[in-house]
């Protein structure tokens, strides 16, 4: 269902699941991208049928995005997480849930940043071949558990990441996903993305047992 977030009126899709679901997901897209993502609808689509509501928005309006400079802004991008956050707490539809952010490219970087920031507020956060080394100056601070996963043969992004892990001091993990490119475009690979995903937010966001494999 379509909904408008903030102030600056960012539409969104929220998603919900048949059954009452267990968990909210909060989407960040990245550089050069938008609520219309079809890696992270993809992604989206699957947590709805594990109970998980989800939401993806547009982080900046149509203006800004026509500024290349503001895909980059970290700070602006994570504010408008934030503005996301809020807005979830106070629908009724989802102000009940637990809240994951799945954050993609720069995406990644906006979601630890939002993360480190609302410490109570979020109980897990998966980046998709993301920039956390954008977010360097917050990740000793990112409280909820974090999962970075990344495709096998993106290797300065691999690299990133592994710099990037060592500043977290939160429970995390870095899954390398083999034969995948940055975009998870290769037969198979992004449905690898979303087992991990699904396992990480279920057993975080969810609090079902079981441990990510």
């Amino acid at each position: 269902m379509s909904v408008v977030i903030g102030p600056d009126h960012l539409p969104g899709d929220l998603g919900l699941p048949p059954a009452p679901a267990k968990g909210l997901v909060v989407f960040a897209h990245g550089s050069g991208s938008s609520r219309r993502s079809p890696r992270n609808r993809f992604v989206a689509r699957e947590l709805e049928t594990s109970g998980l509501a989800t939401l993806l928005f547009d982080l900046l309006t149509e203006s800004e995005a026509a500024d290349r400079a503001n895909v980059f802004d970290i700070p602006l991008l994570a504010e408008r997480l934030q503005t996301a956050i809020a807005w979830t707490r106070a629908e009724e539809r989802t102000r009940h849930l637990p809240l994951g952010l799945f954050g993609a490219s720069t995406g990644a970087a906006a979601a630890l940043t939002a993360g480190a920031r609302a410490v109570n507020r979020v109980s897990a956060i998966v980046s998709r071949g993301g920039r956390p080394d954008l977010a360097a100056e917050v990740l000793a601070a990112v409280a909820a558990p974090t999962l970075l996963i990344v495709g096998g043969f993106d290797a300065e992004v691999i690299a990133l990441n592994r710099r990037a892990q060592e500043r977290l001091r939160c429970e995390n993990r870095l899954a390398i996903v083999p034969g995948a490119t940055h975009l998870f475009e290769e037969p198979g690979t992004l449905e690898q993305v979303v087992e991990l995903a699904r396992q990480w937010l279920l057993r975080y966001v969810a609090q079902e047992d079981g441990e990510a494999a």
